[in-house]
Formats: C-alpha cells, structure tokens, sequence
C-alpha cells in the first residue's frame, strides 16, 4: 500500500499545469434609426387669411424624428420633386424652409440647422458627433410669405392642394 501511494504521488509530481487561451471579441456594428412621428405623417401649411399671404404660415412639429444611432450621425432630407403642381401651376419646394432644433430628449452637442430650403438633393438637418437612442428632434415647416403663393389657388378648388413626399435619411458619421 506504502508502494502505492509512493507511485501516485509520484505520478502527480510530474504533472504539470495546463492553460488555454480564448480571445474575446466585441464586434459593434453600426445602427440608426430614424422614425418620424406617426401622429405626424402629413404636415399641412395652410394660408386663410390676407395674414398668411403675406407673412407665410408655419408648422411647428415637437419630437418630430425619433434617432437611435451607434455614434456620430447625420440627419438628411429632400423632396421627391422640385414643384408640387396642380393644374398647371407649380410651386417650388425651394419656398418651403426647415429648421430642426432639440426635442424632448435632445442629442447632446448636435448642430442644428436653420432655415433649410427644401430641394431634390439632400440637405443636412442635423449632426451630432455621439449617438444616443430615443433621442427627438423637432422640425418647424415654414411656408413663404410675401404674396409667393396668391397667384396659385384654383377657383372651384376648396383647398387647392399642392404636395409632395418628403424622404428623411439618417448616415453614419
């Protein structure tokens, strides 16, 4: 028995200690989202009043994009068209400004942009150098002032309506 236990320590003296390696990767993807705001899908610009002509009709729309971006991004627009028209008449989307500011819960250190003339190419409303998620973003709508639209109402038309799609991106910056 005494050879035994002899032989088994013996046997554990010349076992030795074995490691192995895993490496671990964080591999993080690049995510955003952009989601306007269900309740508000279409925005109107109404003018009723000689006041409206005049001076241009807005519409302010509070947490109007909602972003979810892994990091630094940037919010675009356009408009699917140049003019809206109805009945032969057109007007330019060039006359309609956007200006974004912060939302409820607003991205922190993002440049906002002002006064944005809509167009068919792309123009930056917002950029941020962090990402963040739920973050909101507000857009005002503001239509043109100084009798730009008088000459477009359409007798027996009761709104004449001129409209177009807008197309909102969000990229990686």
């Amino acid at each position: 028995m005494k050879q035994f236990l002899l032989a088994a320590a013996g046997l554990f003296a010349f076992a030795t200690a074995s490691a192995q390696n895993v490496t671990l990767n964080v591999k993080l993807k690049p995510i955003q989202t952009l989601v306007v705001n269900k309740s508000q899908g279409e925005v109107n610009l109404e003018y009723t009043t000689t006041d409206n002509y005049a001076n241009g009709v807005s519409s302010p729309n509070p947490d109007h994009l909602n972003i979810y971006s892994t990091g630094g991004f940037e919010v675009k627009v356009r408009s699917e068209n140049a003019a809206m028209q109805n009945g032969g008449k057109n007007i330019q989307v060039s006359t309609i400004r956007l200006t974004a500011t912060a939302g409820s819960n607003a991205v922190d250190g993002a440049q906002y942009s002002q006064n944005v003339a809509l167009a068919t190419t792309e123009s930056t409303l917002v950029t941020s150098t962090t990402g963040g998620v739920n973050k909101k973003i507000s857009v005002e709508y503001k239509g043109a002032g100084q009798d730009t639209y008088v000459n477009n109402y359409i007798a027996n038309q009761d709104p004449t309506l001129y409209t177009t799609k807008l197309i909102y991106t969000i990229v990686s910056k």
